[in-house]
């Protein structure tokens, strides 16, 4: 007799979700006794001031060749089939998810229902059967928290089945290794096995409001951060990791709406979570105040490593992973914006990491290129921040979040276009990376005079400057900000060797134009203007 015990529905019952013959259910344990839990069963350790640390296992990131899709008939003709959204058989599909379910008895199973979206209109509400206390812990922490009258009503619209001690065996299953990240939208399923990584919970439901919030409400979903100033501006944030995207919208003068996960609709901004999922390799207090002190009993810190004889996390030990990251309610961030809704954006600003030294700092853009630099989402990866990176590689991920796009970028860039125009919105591209020379010659752009930059848009600042064109990209560049010296707002006046910026400039533009060729048949013509000009593809 399978014991259960929490706050759940009356009406809930586990055989209709095929969880049979468990040991014991808990239902929607609170935070404490999640963490209790986890002690007890060794595995977790607690640090100096009370948090939680725990250990993923053989994953301490996302396995993106291991994330399928079901292709059946919603599915066949909607998504778009790729390297990213592999298609994944009906048939597997059920073989593999008894599978998982049977695994589940015998062992204690742990319930947490929630919701994801900010937003009541587009809310969906989630239930999610872990194999871990910490993995319920998590979903506690990052998705929308429910109290009890909605917790004893409670009837889910999806369901994620989260088993890490579950590998498939390919052969039989289909998978492509013995883990696997599995989304059905006929079923309204998701099944998680093999990885213990959090990530893959939240991630694989912002798959699900990516499919369905563009493709049924034609609400934008973004991988975006988001904060609002004191009088009410919202802006908007993309970046790919290691661009400043957290950094940039933790501002101790606005409110943070959230980190990660957002829609835009008629109505406004909304954010997806309930909490953040920051990383926290090289952390400190001075660098990351906001990140630093939201790490506090409740947040769970995943694959950190403590100083000698200590329980006080190193944060700059890469040993475990460079990936190492920490889980927290929002309210753990002392200037979040309470409802996390808010009005449309009045500046979005894409965030690169440009490491050839090529790009502004800062420069304006149309709607169109804002379009076009959506869909190519450029940054740059440096040496050493993956095995056999020795110079710096253009790396492209559409819309700031291809891993997790079911639809075709053009059906994001279309939405975003036309927010843009209905809202009368300022794009700006930021480059965080080099400048005075690419990775190894220049220097990086400092974080003090990236902040001036933005501090001066959302302070407009910029509405009676004039602007000049940047050649073969044609952006337009501020002629002068205070504060920052006019050598780095124009690149190529801070490179010694102009001739070498130049060519630099063409061999980057090349990429771009490279990158986007995969695009072309479903984009305007106007977006395909927006490129840089052809006078690049004179360098070979």
């Amino acid at each position: 007799m399978t014991k259960q015990t929490g706050i759940k529905n009356p009406n809930a019952n586990l055989n209709d979700f095929q969880i049979n013959d468990v040991k014991n259910a808990f239902w929607n344990l609170k935070p404490n006794l999640l963490i209790e839990d986890t002690l007890r069963r060794n595995q977790g350790t607690l640090t100096q001031n009370g948090t939680l640390c725990i250990k993923t296992g053989k994953f301490t990131g996302r396995s993106p060749k291991d994330r399928f899709i079901v292709k059946d008939n919603i599915t066949e003709s909607t998504v778009d089939w790729n390297d990213i959204n592999k298609p994944f058989e009906p048939a597997k599909f059920d073989n593999l998810f008894n599978k998982v379910t049977s695994y589940f008895k015998g062992k204690d199973v742990f319930i947490k229902d929630a919701a994801v979206g900010n937003d009541p209109t587009y809310q969906i509400k989630v239930r999610v059967f872990a194999e871990h206390s910490w993995s319920a812990n998590f979903v506690h922490n990052m998705f929308i928290r429910l109290d009890n009258d909605q917790l004893m009503t409670f009837e889910p619209e999806w369901v994620v089945y989260v088993a890490p001690g579950f590998l498939a065996d390919p052969v039989v299953d289909g998978t492509r290794s013995s883990n696997f990240s599995i989304i059905n939208f006929e079923k309204k399923k998701i099944i998680i096995g093999g990885t213990g990584y959090t990530g893959e919970i939240k991630k694989g439901m912002f798959s699900v409001l990516n499919y369905d919030l563009p493709h049924h409400y034609n609400v934008l979903s973004m991988h975006c951060s988001a904060n609002v100033g004191k009088s009410g501006d919202t802006s908007v944030f993309f970046g790919l990791s290691g661009t400043g995207k957290t950094t940039l919208s933790a501002d101790p003068n606005r409110n943070l709406i959230g980190d990660d996960e957002h829609g835009w609709s008629d109505q406004g901004l909304f954010n997806f979570e309930g909490g953040c999922y920051a990383k926290c390799i090289h952390l400190s207090e001075e660098k990351e105040p906001d990140i630093f002190k939201a790490i506090k009993p409740g947040a769970i810190l995943e694959n950190i490593s403590f100083h000698p004889g200590t329980c006080r996390p190193d944060y700059d030990d890469t040993s475990i992973t460079e990936n190492t990251r920490v889980s927290y309610p929002i309210h753990h961030i002392e200037n979040h914006f309470k409802p996390c809704t808010a009005e449309s954006p009045k500046n979005i600003f894409f965030l690169t990491c440009d490491a050839f030294g090529i790009l502004p700092p800062l420069s304006k853009l149309t709607v169109d290129q804002a379009m076009f630099y959506f869909i190519s989402g450029y940054t740059a990866k440096v040496a050493g921040t993956e095995e056999g990176v020795l110079e710096p590689q253009a790396t492209f991920s559409a819309c700031f979040g291809a891993p997790f796009l079911p639809l075709h970028p053009n059906d994001y860039a279309q939405l975003l276009g036309e927010k843009i125009k209905d809202n009368n919105v300022n794009i700006w591209l930021v480059n965080t990376g080099w400048t005075a020379g690419s990775y190894g010659e220049g220097h990086r752009i400092s974080l003090k005079h990236t902040r001036q930059l933005i501090s001066s848009v959302l302070n407009n600042d910029f509405d009676d400057i004039s602007f000049t064109n940047f050649d073969v990209f044609n952006l337009q560049i501020p002629s002068y900000c205070e504060g920052i010296p006019g050598d780095l707002l124009h690149p190529r006046n801070s490179w010694a060797d102009k001739d070498a910026y130049d060519q630099k400039r063409n061999e980057l533009a090349n990429l771009f134009n490279k990158n986007f060729e995969k695009f072309e048949s479903k984009v305007s013509n106007n977006i395909k203007k927006s490129a840089p000009s052809q006078m690049a593809s004179l360098v070979v």
